[in-house]
């Protein structure tokens, strides 16, 4: 059994409240949030697995209205005809057969990475590398594309993916402890809203069970009235 911190063990101990409205949770959440350095504020959505007749497999991209305040390291691998255009997109990482070769090699110094149609033969090779870090390139996902340009935009807006996983869970960063409360609330609206949307209609009933609200360092809180927008 993986033993507890002192710190986690103290915060627990000082948390009796552990299910309200998101309104009353955010500030016992940046209570909590006391480590050296912003933590992000995370939100966990379980949704009704159980009800659904046809495999639930959420994944798309968003971008927050108020973002994550993430610093996205974004590399593109392209033709040499297109090395100056991603260059001047703001890429921090550009390169081709050097790129791959450093990618082979283990060097994965960025956050995203971005290919072009074009070059997809020589970075299907990385599949082992990249896949199991959630890293390659995807054409519904938006970063296997000839628009380099907004590719790279919207990734450095703090572009991030919705994703379920096996269990019907989606965990995924709503901002960060300095963001005000009123915009994480926002975020936390809007992730609710385009899960919502997804819901398929073999699942019969509410198609969020239930959603939680924690820090990096922190523990999590249960929202109450998850099912409606929140306040």
């Amino acid at each position: 059994m993986k033993k507890k911190s002192k710190r986690y063990i103290e915060i627990k101990k000082n948390s009796t409240l552990r299910q309200s409205d998101l309104k009353t949770i955010i500030p016992l959440v940046k209570k909590n949030a006391n480590a050296k350095f912003d933590e992000s504020i995370d939100a966990t959505f379980r949704l009704n697995k159980k009800k659904s007749k046809a495999e639930i497999n959420i994944r798309t991209v968003i971008n927050l209205p108020h973002g994550i305040k993430k610093k996205i390291r974004v590399a593109v691998i392209c033709e040499d005809s297109k090395m100056d255009e991603a260059k001047k997109s703001g890429a921090d990482l550009v390169g081709s057969d050097n790129l791959v070769n450093d990618i082979t090699s283990g060097k994965l110094n960025f956050d995203k990475l971005i290919a072009t149609p074009g070059s997809m033969l020589k970075v299907g090779k990385l599949g082992k590398v990249l896949g199991p870090k959630g890293l390659m390139p995807n054409p519904k996902l938006g970063t296997v594309t000839n628009n380099i340009k907004k590719a790279v935009e919207d990734l450095k807006a703090g572009q991030i993916e919705l994703k379920s996983d096996k269990d019907g869970n989606i965990l995924l960063s709503i901002g960060k402890k300095s963001f005000s409360d009123d915009n994480i609330i926002k975020n936390y609206n809007f992730v609710k809203e385009i899960i919502s949307k997804e819901k398929p209609e073999s699942v019969k009933g509410d198609f969020i069970l239930s959603s939680y609200i924690s820090s990096t360092m922190g523990i999590s809180f249960k929202i109450k009235n998850s099912k409606g927008v929140q306040k």
